[in-house]
Order: C-alpha cells, then structure tokens, then sequence
C-alpha cells in the first residue's frame, strides 16, 4: 500500500464506450490546444457502503471506487501558465492563470477543484515555478450526488500536477495531501473521498482507517449480491452546503469537549470524538451508555455550553465554532446528544460489518443489509443528514428487493446505495425504475462494482 498511484499503459476499464471516450478526448484536446496529449490522468468516485459522517471524528469507513470517474487529458507548456477547458463546454467555461499566483475562491466554478489539488502539490513540495499545463478534463460522476465528483477532481488534478512536475508521493501521501488541500474550497471533510480515490483496487471494498495512520484494509463482499446506486436527483453540494456539512463538523466538536470536561480529560484539547474514546479507553458501544448519561436530549444554547466549559462567549467562538468558512459562527443551539450518538453508533456498525464479512457466515447478507438500513435510519433521525427523497428512495429500494439500503455521501440529497441478491437484480431495477423514476434512466440507477484506484494512463 505504500507504493505510488500506477502508471498504466492502456485504461483500467477497456469497454468500447470508454476507450471510443478517451479517443474523443484526444481529438478534443487536440482541437483546443493545437498538440497532442501527453499523458492521462484519472480519479475514480466513490461509493461508501457504511460509515457516513464518521470519518473526519477519526473513524474507519467502508467505501469502495465506482467505475465513474474524472480523467484529465494533459501536457506540458512553457507559458507558465494553467489552461484548464472543460469536455462540456456547454455547461463550463475555461480558465486561464498563471502557475505561480494561483488564487482559490471557496465553492464557486469547476475549475477551483483542479486549483485546489495543483495547490496541494506546489505547496507540498514548495514549487516555486511549476511548470504550466494545458488540461482538457471529462468526468462520468454524477455532479452533486454524493459520489465525490468533487474529490475525484481534486485527486486527478493532485496527480496530473505532480507527474507533470517530476515530483513523487505513495498513495497514502498523496492522499493525505488532497484531503488537506480540498479545505482551500471550504470544506471540512475527514479524507475518506480521497483516501479510496487512491487506495482502492478492482474487486475490493476498502475499511478505510485514519488513526493511528492513514491505511486500507481488504474487505471481501459475499457472493451472490450486488450493490446498486440510485439517484434522487436532488442536488447535494458538499462545499456549498455550508450550513449543513460544516456544521455538523462544530457540533461534534463541542460534544466532545464537554463529554471530555465532564469526565476530567483536558477538553481544550480534543477536537474529534475519537480522542475522547481514547482517553476514556472505552469501547464504542460504552461510548454511547457515556453519551445518554452526559449529554441531555434537548439543544445546547451556545450560553449554556460556555458555562459548562466555564469559557466566554468570545473564548467559546475562537476555540470551538471556528470552521474553514464564517458559516458557523452564528449558531445558537446544538443537538450535540444526537450527533454524538449517531457517531459513535456508526463507527461500531462499520466494524460489525467488516467482521460479518470476515466471518462469511450463512446469514452474511442479510446482517449486512440489517447493518445498511440501521445506517440510514440514524442518519435521518440523530445526523439528520437525509432528505425526504432519500427517505422516499431506500424505502422503495427495500421494498424492490434491497437486503439493505441507506444514503450514500454527505446526504442533504444525492445518491443512496443498495446491496440487492444479484438473482433479484432485473426485478429490482425495473421496480425502482418504475416506483421513483417513471421511466428509464440509466445514469441515475446502476449497478456497480469495486473500481480500481487513481493513475497515471500514457496515450
């Protein structure tokens, strides 16, 4: 696992429509930039079975890569500068900057996700002049859907800046790297996106673990099921979303600080709640008895949190609701008993699922889609991160045929995931199809599986 992202001579995915993509790429990049491409770069999405809004608290996840992806056509120049185009250039405009003054607005157009991961290289190795690019990208990840678009873009660029530069990173590294950098755009995600991006490999589901170091583990599905991606259609931008996602960040935040004061660790030091399992040394079903016992069921007023942390109104902001953004500042009352619980919960079911599939007993898939569904009732009700068109979706997924069936990503909208008997798969989709899509739409419902990971694709 500590080698770098692969350089490939031909695609990891050789269908006809993929390869028949990349040959239209070229004429393209051809077209626009009047040479030829030197080299490809690619980025999968990303779907997570289970462990939603755990990760950046510093627990493991259990994703897998999509064959959707982000491939960035690129070469060299010796203008200096970064010509970035878009495949669809109905929908994206271009950009244009010069390699060393390369500034970033949070959220706004496509091509602040490339600044981000070019930024992330220049900074990491402390480029004085990186040298200038000429990119063409294209990407089959539905956009706002919960499946890392967002992420696979800021990866693929990471990569592409980094070959192009001669410069060399593992995985792991460069993956660090991406999840550190994405936060240029206002996001504070904990580096699952980027971590299966570059850790993934074909047939695999990843338990993706952060503490006490970045590292995958192997996780085998059992036969005889298939996962499948459905789509709401309701657009969920994780770098827009401030007054969700980031949110969400803070109030975990201060539930482990005051759980941490209440039982004497020194709170002003814990950030994320796996620092407090830690100091409690207690596993994670105690953790949960630990909430109900500390933290009450109603919001906490931000007047009563200071209180209890015997801090100021002024010292409570600096220290606690600070985010990337200003989007937090505001808040006045915090659900911290929910959010906690949902974390905790989340983190033993990610568990339970990579040893129900160690175990490869004959009840496997349906603990799995037990799992999956528990999943997604905790997000509705404690993380409150689901919508009612997911509500409505796994619903019907489950009545379709689904073992088990939750949201997927961020959540507020997007895609959910379903683990579906691969007899029932035909029956499952023309249900789901007819049930929530009325018709036939075949990006929006599919199935998949483990993708391999991000590369280096020569032309």
């Amino acid at each position: 696992m500590a080698s770098e992202p692969p350089i490939l001579e031909s695609p990891p995915n050789q269908s006809q429509a993929n390869l028949e993509r990349l040959s239209q790429l070229k004429k393209n990049f051809a077209a626009k930039y009047a040479g030829e491409v030197e080299f490809f770069a690619r980025a999968p999405g990303r779907v997570n079975i289970i462990g939603e809004h755990i990760d950046y608290m510093g627990y493991a996840v259990l994703p897998m890569a999509v064959s959707n992806d982000i491939v960035i056509a690129c070469r060299r120049n010796d203008t200096g500068l970064l010509r970035l185009a878009n495949a669809n250039t109905l929908k994206y405009s271009n950009f244009e900057v010069k390699a060393n003054d390369v500034k970033i607005e949070e959220g706004g157009p496509w091509f602040n996700y490339f600044l981000c991961g070019f930024k992330g290289i220049v900074e990491k190795f402390q480029l004085q002049n990186p040298v200038g690019m000429d990119v063409l990208l294209d990407g089959t990840i539905p956009k706002s859907a919960g499946l890392s678009s967002s992420s696979a873009l800021v990866c693929c660029a990471a990569l592409a800046t980094m070959h192009a530069n001669g410069a060399h990173l593992t995985k792991t590294e460069i993956a660090t790297v991406c999840a550190s950098c994405e936060r240029y755009i206002g996001t504070e995600g904990g580096g699952m996106d980027q971590s299966i991006s570059f850790l993934a490999e074909e047939g695999q589901a990843k338990l993706v673990e952060f503490v006490p170091k970045l590292a995958a583990k192997e996780v085998e599905i059992p036969a005889g099921v298939q996962f499948v991606v459905s789509n709401t259609m309701v657009e969920a931008n994780k770098a827009s979303a401030f007054s969700y996602y980031n949110v969400r960040v803070v109030e975990c935040r201060l539930a482990a600080q005051i759980i941490s004061h209440s039982k004497g660790l020194a709170w002003r030091d814990i950030k994320k709640l796996c620092q407090v399992q830690e100091g409690l040394k207690l596993s994670l079903d105690e953790m949960v008895n630990v909430v109900d016992e500390t933290l009450h069921k109603e919001p906490y007023t931000r007047e009563e949190i200071a209180k209890i942390l015997e801090i100021s109104d002024e010292e409570l902001t600096e220290h606690s609701l600070k985010s990337k953004n200003a989007t937090t500042l505001h808040l006045r009352t915090f659900p911290l008993r929910d959010r906690a619980k949902h974390v905790f919960s989340e983190a033993a079911r990610v568990l339970q699922f990579k040893a129900v599939c160690d175990a490869k007993g004959p009840d496997t898939a349906k603990i799995l889609g037990k799992l999956m569904n528990e999943s997604h009732y905790s997000c509705r009700d404690l993380y409150e991160c689901s919508c009612p068109e997911l509500d409505k979706l796994t619903e019907i997924c489950r009545n379709a045929g689904a073992l088990g069936s939750r949201l997927t990503g961020a959540g507020w909208g997007g895609c959910a995931v379903s683990m579906v008997p691969s007899e029932k798969l035909e029956s499952f989709l023309e249900a789901v199809r007819d049930a929530y899509y009325k018709k036939i739409v075949d990006e929006a419902l599919f199935a998949t599986s483990a993708g391999a990971g991000a590369a280096i694709i020569r032309t």
